[in-house]
């Protein structure tokens, strides 16, 4: 890029900055839009809406997708960043509660600035040494937040899904390391186990990794979404009395739909019993770790012998900022996936090789996710992320206790975590004669879909949905930035009821 070139874009991305501010804003902006909904309540809600919904024929057009022979002016381009902005999910909002991350954190922000500007990636020290630094700080005091008193090792992946990955890879190095060199034919029939309730990239690393998906066996949980032990034992006995090779198990700390924890303690047990690798999932839940008042939750963690945690989940890192870590010193990651790539990582150079951690990752080209998280870590400390993460559970009970005081709503538990999963149902349902009558007409008539497709149109709000076991679709609230109030609780019910109340 030539210099005239690289002020041209300065001069585009200072107006773009401004507008990506004015949509996603910190803090509650003054402008302020007042809904008057049912009753005598009045809720205030930013004047930025969550989303402004289009089609996607609609939003084709829009956008002009088109690429041609020639560039556009920079005003032109100008639009097209003012346009992306605009028809964007807003992920920053107080009100978005779709997924397992959301809100915004400004020191992160300014990671994601930095580290994007700088385009460094992190294979040699020679290449990253402030990134590879700052990720080997964050890793260990991770693995000194779980437990493992004697040390361990990690790697930042790009998403939960490869660092559940990268412990299945793991786990079958360590029973057959014979695998690097002579492959699936050289191996016995495995078998890993999992709950019901897992996520389904479980599944999907069995696949990619040649186990096969008949090879993992599912273990039912019991009604708060929790691996059953006692299950879980019967079937690592199922797989041995068939000849396979029982290797390693999946828990979940902090379950996608009802947020649930597996009991860590009693599947550590059954595993040492076994020699099973235990591997524990907690991209979503790790966050609870960092509360002295809620990291009972992870109870038996520090048994582990691998963990997946993602602080651009509950801790707001900002997307992608994944951690696979291991409680192994032996420099276990390294032996499992290097390649020694002789023009990358020579073994002469003139400092300390060690620091060439690339080789330890099945990426080459890898970005610097820990420094958004270190920076953010920095600025807030330890107490900053412990109070984020007891304002959301508390946020969440708040949440829960409203619901049980509304007519047409229902919890489908008691949330353990933030996940608060609750019916809503309208009064047409609620006024028939029998008193269960509701359940039997959410199966058959799509109240979440609808209210949810009026939500998106509307722009006011998300909240996702979905159906689970014999259970109508719920709604799944997701509660994580520190943005969100007592108010905005409120206004979401009230929301809900606005939307749905004809049904």
């Amino acid at each position: 890029m030539s210099a005239l070139d690289f002020k041209k874009c300065c001069i585009i991305f200072n107006p773009v900055a401004s507008y990506f501010c004015a949509y996603f804003p910190l803090r509650r902006r003054s402008t302020l839009q007042k809904y008057v909904q049912t009753g005598v309540r009045i809720r205030e809600v930013p004047s930025v809406f969550v989303c402004e919904w289009r089609s996607p024929e609609q939003l084709k057009d829009l956008l002009d997708l088109e690429l041609r022979e020639g560039g556009e002016a920079h005003p032109q381009i100008l639009q097209r960043c003012r346009d992306a902005i605009r028809y964007s999910v807003k992920t920053g909002h107080p009100l978005f509660f779709n997924q397992l991350y959301a809100g915004m954190d400004p020191y992160s922000l300014v990671g994601r600035f930095i580290t994007e500007a700088i385009n460094p990636s992190l294979y040699t020290y020679e290449v990253a040494p402030v990134f590879l630094l700052t990720e080997e700080a964050v890793l260990q005091k991770m693995i000194e937040i779980i437990g493992w008193q004697e040390g361990g090792d990690g790697i930042f992946s790009p998403g939960g899904s490869v660092s559940n990955m990268y412990a299945v890879n793991v786990a079958r190095y360590h029973h057959c390391p014979d695998v690097k060199v002579l492959g699936l034919s050289a191996l016995p029939r495995l078998v890993m186990f999992t709950s019901q309730e897992c996520h389904y990239s479980v599944a999907k690393a069995a696949a990619f990794l040649g186990i096969g998906t008949n090879n993992v066996y599912v273990i039912p949980s019991d009604k708060r979404g929790k691996m059953i032990p006692a299950e879980f034992e019967k079937q690592v006995q199922r797989a041995k009395d068939e000849g396979a090779l029982p290797f390693m198990v999946n828990a979940t700390a902090g379950t996608t739909v009802l947020g649930a924890f597996d009991p860590l303690e009693e599947i550590a047990d059954i595993c040492e019993r076994h020699n099973l690798w235990m591997h524990v999932d907690a991209c979503w839940g790790g966050g609870a770790l960092m509360s002295k008042k809620h990291r009972y939750l992870l109870q038996g963690i520090h048994r582990a012998n691998s963990v997946a945690w993602n602080p651009h989940k509950m801790l707001m890192a900002g997307l992608q900022c994944c951690a696979f870590m291991v409680r192994d010193k032996t420099n276990l990651l390294q032996r499992c996936h290097s390649a020694q790539a002789s023009y990358l990582f020579q073994q002469d150079k003139f400092y300390d090789v060690s620091y060439d951690t690339g080789d330890k990752s099945i990426q080459c080209s890898r970005k610097p996710d820990a420094f958004k998280f270190w920076l953010m870590w920095k600025a807030i400390g330890t107490k900053g992320l412990e109070e984020r993460v007891d304002r959301a559970l508390a946020m969440a009970r708040y949440l829960a206790e409203e619901i049980k005081k509304r007519d047409g709503f229902r919890l489908v538990m008691e949330p353990e975590y933030t996940n608060v999963c609750f019916w809503y149902i309208p009064p047409k349902l609620t006024s028939q004669g029998r008193r269960d009558y509701w359940k039997y007409w959410l199966l058959n008539f799509p109240v979440a879909p609808v209210v949810k497709e009026r939500m998106m149109k509307k722009g006011s709000m998300m909240v996702g949905y979905q159906p689970h076991g014999d259970k109508a679709n719920f709604f799944r609230q997701i509660i994580i930035s520190p943005q969100v109030s007592r108010e905005d609780m409120d206004f979401l019910l009230d929301q809900i009821h606005s939307l749905g109340m004809d049904l």
